[in-house]
């Protein structure tokens, strides 16, 4: 039997299509995935993550452990809410799981991983946590929702009490704030604006119904992941996994080696993979002309050679087809991709798409 969210009941009222996404029941979407997508770039939606994991993390030796586990250093964060994104490595250099780190305090942090990768993410983290003193804590009781868009912030907030509206007012992008019970953080998966908002599950209805009032309107899984791919942010499972390096995923930015005492795990891995040269990267296909890419087809670079497209779709903002692939890292601006026997041409850019509504190549 599935997984249910705070919020499964309030999805089913709305009309949702549930469907399982790693062994939870999600809404896919309200009636129209295009439609969600369209509301989040030009308006406001909202989003149940209430799935993810949540795990904070306390005690004299969190900055230590954090350090360990995680290929970016925690060091870099330590202003109260700053947030970290980062790859949990595991000693192949392999990514276990991405996730976002937030600074609670020196001896207090807060880990948000993926929902499908729970039970192996949680077995983990404990698994490294030995020889650190620090407590672990699976927060399992708490609802979260992502409002995204150009006028999320401002929604959000009309519907929060005087003293939550101000802490969130306050908050730069990538800073969270507790407030009365509430974790409000400026984060999403979209490529817009807006907030991730955790809350105690006696303020779930209410919280949902206030947004609802308010013009917020609920989206699904589907949309999620056309605006996630438009923005060029990586799925755990499609776009990397534990036998792809975070330096062939296009997360060599948040891989910190600077310190040389720093012995996070994966990384003689990831040192000796960047001595003889990174053999593949993460890079962004436009379709030049009609059709949709899709995962696994096949992506050739004339006197190069072949990669394969991780993620892909028809953008709806863009109208045209997008994706994630891996290629060799000689891959220069141009490449095909194979879809029904046919040689389609391709431009090679950077990951990202959209970014705040607006094309960003």
């Amino acid at each position: 039997m599935a997984n249910k969210t705070p919020f499964y009941d309030l999805h089913v009222a709305a009309g949702a299509k549930i469907v399982d996404f790693g062994g939870w029941d999600m809404p896919l979407h309200y009636g129209s995935q295009l439609d969600e997508h369209h509301l989040v770039r030009n308006k406001a939606g909202m989003f149940d993550v209430s799935h993810m994991t949540i795990v904070d993390v306390e005690g004299e030796g969190a900055t230590d452990f954090l350090r360990h586990l995680l290929a970016n250093d925690v060091n870099k964060i330590n202003t109260p809410g700053k947030a970290l994104y980062s790859g949990m490595l595991n000693e192949q250099g392999g990514v276990i799981d991405d996730l976002i780190v937030y600074f609670l305090s020196d001896q207090s942090y807060r880990m948000v991983v993926n929902a499908s990768t729970q039970e192996k993410d949680l077995a983990w983290i404990n698994k490294q946590s030995a020889g650190f003193n620090v407590s672990l804590t699976h927060q399992d009781n708490l609802g979260t929702l992502a409002i995204q868009g150009p006028e999320s912030r401002a929604l959000a907030m009309s519907v929060m009490s005087d003293r939550k509206g101000q802490a969130a007012a306050l908050l730069g992008p990538f800073f969270a704030v507790s407030c009365d019970n509430w974790f409000i953080a400026r984060t999403g998966y979209t490529g817009e604006d807006g907030f991730e908002v955790t809350v105690p599950l006696a303020d779930i209805d209410s919280f949902w119904q206030d947004l609802l009032a308010a013009g917020v309107s609920p989206c699904g899984l589907g949309s999620r992941d056309t605006l996630r791919l438009e923005a060029g942010m990586n799925l755990y499972g499609s776009d990397m996994d534990e036998t792809i390096s975070p330096l062939q995923a296009n997360m060599g930015w948040t891989v910190d080696l600077k310190d040389p005492e720093r012995n996070f795990v994966g990384r003689e891995v990831i040192e000796a993979e960047k001595a003889s040269g990174v053999k593949n990267k993460l890079v962004g296909l436009v379709l030049q002309g009609k059709g949709v890419l899709r995962g696994h087809q096949k992506v050739i670079v004339t006197d190069v050679g072949e990669g394969e497209i991780t993620s892909g779709t028809f953008s709806p903002t863009l109208k045209v087809g997008i994706a994630l692939a891996r290629v060799p890292v000689a891959t220069a601006d141009k490449a095909f991709v194979s879809v029904r026997d046919k040689l389609l041409p391709v431009t090679v850019i950077k990951p990202g798409f959209v970014r705040n509504g607006k094309q960003v190549f």
